[in-house]
């Protein structure tokens, strides 16, 4: 199964702060058999909350977002103009622009988004 992961899902998973997560969710995120998708929706999402200081990593924030991709043999997902001019069409249950996107990156390339956000569910998309 194909799993696009919404990112603190990605933060939690890769900082050890699991307990954030249903069992379910880890459990998902560690089957070999799915194909787990990083959005560089993500990795701009993390970056500039390291820039204005919401979040801190132990190392630089590629360095960081590189091994993380490696090490979890993540498929990147770059973001075309088809995913964000899918965003006008979204109604506005969610205000973040970032989570936003990475719905419509959900809708347009049919994979279910693996998130712990409440309001996705509000979307027509799968929430694992």
């Amino acid at each position: 199964m194909k799993v696009l992961l919404d990112t603190c899902t990605f933060l939690w998973l890769t900082t050890e702060d699991c307990d954030r997560l249903s069992r379910k969710s880890i459990d998902t995120f560690l089957d070999e058999d799915n194909e787990i998708y990083f959005s560089l929706v993500s990795a701009w999402e993390i970056s500039i909350k390291v820039s204005i200081g919401k979040l801190y990593l132990t190392m630089p924030v590629g360095e960081f977002l590189s091994r993380q991709i490696e090490l979890n043999e993540l498929i990147v997902l770059p973001i075309t103009i088809e995913h964000v001019t899918k965003v006008s069409e979204l109604p506005f249950h969610h205000k973040d622009p970032f989570d936003r996107l990475l719905i419509a990156q959900s809708m347009i390339e049919n994979i279910p988004i693996l998130s712990s956000d409440s309001v996705f569910e509000q979307y027509d998309i799968q929430v694992i």
